[in-house]
């Protein structure tokens, strides 16, 4: 699944999975190859992400439910952890340097199905 930057129209990625079972969401890039994630919540809340056992940096896009960006860490080392401001619905997971790449920015509209 493509996901895309309606607001600059950027591809963020080509190719992606949605995470949406505990288990899934619990594990995410543990142990994994590098891959685009999408983790779809029922509802918007404060989201904290770890990056345990994952051994590369990502870049990460929360946005609400409408899918417009609400806040962006960027370069996610590992080892560490992230506790967001702003409450989202979504989280993608993206390769490190993608946001910088495609010039996205807090209040851009992002585009994919679930």
């Amino acid at each position: 699944m493509t996901i895309k930057n309606k607001t600059n129209n950027t591809i963020l990625a080509k190719k992606s999975h949605i995470y949406s079972s505990i288990f899934s969401k619990t594990r995410g890039l543990m142990f994994s190859k590098q891959k685009n994630l999408i983790f779809p919540f029922n509802k918007e809340k404060i989201i904290p992400l770890h990056m345990w056992f994952v051994f590369y940096p990502i870049d990460v896009i929360y946005l609400d439910k409408n899918k417009k960006i609400v806040e962006i860490k960027e370069n996610f080392k590992p080892f560490s952890y992230f506790s967001p401001k702003n409450k989202a619905k979504y989280v993608i997971e993206l390769k490190n340097g993608k946001v910088s790449k495609t010039s996205s920015k807090k209040g851009d509209y992002i585009e994919f199905n679930t």
